[in-house]
């Protein structure tokens, strides 16, 4: 597929005159990209095999194999990833004669490449707050595989479905409509058979749909106001008619298209990137939970604090509880009932709380850290921790939370709950290089078919150095802003929706098809990636069935 995709899309455009897109690779570019790829993946396999001989976890062939063959699915995911929505980023200053195309996109895959190593890891797990509850607690059943195929695929078809015809669409959306799809899948399923288990966080699935059609509107209104008042402020005629080929920007108007264009590369990376990384945490728990269902590296002189921080906040639940202990069993139960409604704010709820937590900190106090805990207690530990720590988060969340605890009290849970997430949801070092060089190798291929439609294709006339630079610095400061107050955006609609709105700024007019094909593949995104993993998970699990194996 690599190969395929370095060579020139020729997509045909009513434009004329654009940058050179079809120069070739230098043989010794390809060789270098093919190196890169195959030896991340090797390298991938290799440290999942040195991190479960350290815990002495012996995978069997075909757990090995069905292990590697996900983690080809996730990371084919980035890759798709990166030359699907990257190429938002590097258009402008291709068609502005910013930067060389190839060069562009070097640049743009290595900050891509920083984007994901410098991340906190904490959006990578967000994602997974979606999937239904009890197939998070058995990601190693057959449910939990098929689960993680089904999204996957799902995505990366629609992903590719799109880049084949050049529309700019949206990885993120993609993504959660897939979540979403295996969730209502799951749901249906639940009502006639064990398998099925749980529901979906609507909640979620209304903030993609706010998003939907908050960003575009974004990108287009500001786009438009930024380049309408640099028209009135900066009467240089250079800036708002098409650039002549060869022929540079401005120095400062240059500047600042690489300046965000870097911004909107680095951000990519350290946000989407993170979702891959979550999704492969759950195949590795899955596969090889010993060496990564519970963080190991966790010292033991972190053990007492982490027992304490438990008994606190177990007795601040346990003050708005009911009156008795519940039994662990019920505790669990209660919970995951809880979470799948959404809603903790129960004495009984916060009775389980209490319950499970005192009972974590037992069993991690009794083992004296978690690198000692033994194989066969990790899966059970990891799921009781995970129940906790979600509904503590939910609990927190709550509107009413200063009403039921004093502040105190909520310092003491929010601390119990950062040191549970440390404790279950880490990102592996070498899980951090993998993805940042599927995502960063992804965008230097791939990328002419959207280049050219939003260099091209929106509006009537060749993109300007005004367009370009009203464009890219409302993406670039919509998604800072975005990730500041969480809001779910999308920075191929912004970006897209701002060169259009640009576009319309400057005079020219839009292509009428080009607009409506955009609109409708973003209007189709959600749906259709929910139909698709929806339906690879029911296919999944019926040939699961029909095997005997579920």
């Amino acid at each position: 597929m690599a190969t395929a995709a370095l060579e020139p899309a020729d997509p045909l455009s009513p434009i004329g005159g654009g940058p050179d897109l079809d120069r070739r690779h230098h043989p010794v570019a390809r060789m270098l990209f093919m190196g890169l790829l195959i030896g991340g993946f090797v390298f991938a396999c290799a440290s999942v095999l040195i991190d479960t001989q350290q815990v002495g976890e012996q995978l069997a062939l075909g757990v090995f194999a069905f292990l590697a063959l996900a983690l080809v699915i996730a990371l084919g995911f980035e890759f798709v990833n990166g030359f699907h929505d990257t190429a938002n980023a590097v258009a402008t200053v291709i068609y502005t004669n910013s930067m060389p195309a190839h060069f562009a996109v070097v640049w743009s895959g290595f900050f891509n490449f920083l984007g994901v190593m410098l991340s906190s890891g904490a959006v990578a797990y967000a994602i997974i707050t979606l999937l239904p509850v009890e197939l998070i607690l058995n990601v190693g059943s057959s449910a939990g595989y098929a689960m993680i195929f089904a999204l996957l695929l799902a995505a990366v078809l629609w992903n590719l479905a799109t880049w084949y015809v050049g529309l700019p669409n949206s990885s993120s959306h993609t993504l959660i409509g897939s979540v979403l799809g295996v969730g209502v899948a799951n749901q249906l399923m639940a009502a006639g058979s064990k398998v099925g288990t749980a529901g979906v966080d609507w909640s979620q699935a209304q903030k993609v749909l706010t998003g939907l059609a908050i960003a575009p509107a974004i990108g287009f209104v500001a786009a438009f106001v930024l380049l309408f008042a640099m028209r009135r402020v900066l009467r240089n005629k250079a800036l708002y008619e098409a650039p002549k080929r060869d022929a540079a920007p401005p120095r400062g108007i240059r500047a600042l298209l690489i300046f965000t264009c870097t911004a909107v590369s680095f951000s990519h990376g350290s946000n989407d990137g993170q979702k891959g990384m979550g999704l492969i945490m759950l195949i590795l728990i899955g596969c090889a939970p010993t060496a990564y269902a519970l963080n190991r590296t966790m010292p033991e002189s972190a053990t007492p604090a982490f027992v304490q921080s438990a008994d606190r906040a177990a007795a601040v639940f346990a003050a708005k509880g009911g009156p008795a202990p519940l039994p662990v069993e019920n505790a669990r139960t209660i919970l995951t009932g809880a979470l799948q409604a959404r809603r903790v704010d129960t004495p009984d709820a916060y009775a389980s709380i209490a319950t499970l937590s005192r009972d974590v900190a037992g069993r991690v106090g009794s083992y004296g850290a978690l690198a000692k805990v033994p194989a066969a207690a990790t899966p059970n530990l990891r799921a009781d921790m995970y129940l906790v720590l979600d509904s503590t988060k939910l609990a927190l969340k709550d509107k009413a939370v200063e009403r039921r605890f004093s502040a105190a009290e909520i310092g003491a849970l929010d601390s119990y709950a950062k040191q549970l997430e440390q404790g279950t949801r880490f990102i592996p070092l070498w899980v951090k290089i993998a993805v940042a060089l599927a995502l960063g190798l992804g965008t230097m291929v791939g990328w002419r078919r959207i280049v050219v439609t939003v260099g091209e294709k929106i509006g009537k006339q060749h993109l300007t150095y005004g367009m370009g630079a009203s464009a890219e610095l409302v993406a670039a400061c919509t998604i800072l802003a975005a990730d500041r107050f969480g809001l779910p955006v999308s920075t191929t609609h912004i970006l897209s929706s701002g060169v259009a709105g640009a576009a319309v700024a400057n005079g020219q007019g839009l292509q009428a098809r080009t607009i409506r094909n955009m609109a409708l593949a973003w209007c189709l995104t959600l749906p259709v990636a929910m139909a698709l993993s929806g339906g690879l998970y029911w296919l999944l699990l019926t040939i699961v069935r029909a095997t005997g194996n579920a």
